[in-house]
């Protein structure tokens, strides 16, 4: 009869360690499951934490944008000097040109034409607004 009040030996009470143990388990399971809803509960937490995603995340793409910028300034550069070069190489030979050199001693001897020519211009200009005048 000892089987009905439950003091046999055959193993049918649990044993009082194993409970303990699995209790403490449970407890330690429960524990990590609130600390995770509290943390999932703490909106100013988790904001800040994006925040600092988010800091994280500009400041690479701010550092990235810096990077291409600098190469294509670099690029940029090296072409405006590539043509500035050629422009330059083109502008000695054109110097160098004979037919310049005789086109601009034209004009220094010739000084007197031109500012015969600009001034009979101003003389045509000035007659055709007087006539236009008295039209009206």
């Amino acid at each position: 009869m000892t089987e009905k009040n439950g003091s046999s030996s055959s193993g049918a009470k649990p044993d009082v360690d194993a409970l303990r143990a699995e209790i403490k388990q449970t407890r330690a399971e429960l524990g990590e499951t609130v600390q995770a809803l509290a943390a999932k509960a703490d909106v100013k937490a988790r904001a800040k934490e994006q925040v600092e995603q988010t800091k994280q995340k500009v400041k690479a793409q701010a550092s990235e944008a810096v990077q291409n910028a600098r190469g294509a300034a670099v690029a940029a550069t090296e072409k405006v000097r590539a043509a500035a070069g050629q422009a330059g190489e083109k502008t000695r030979s054109a110097v160098d040109d004979p037919r310049v050199h005789e086109v601009r001693t034209q004009v220094r001897q010739n000084q007197m034409p031109v500012a015969a020519v600009l001034a009979g211009v101003a003389a045509l200009v000035g007659i055709i607004l007087i006539v236009r005048g008295r039209r009206r």
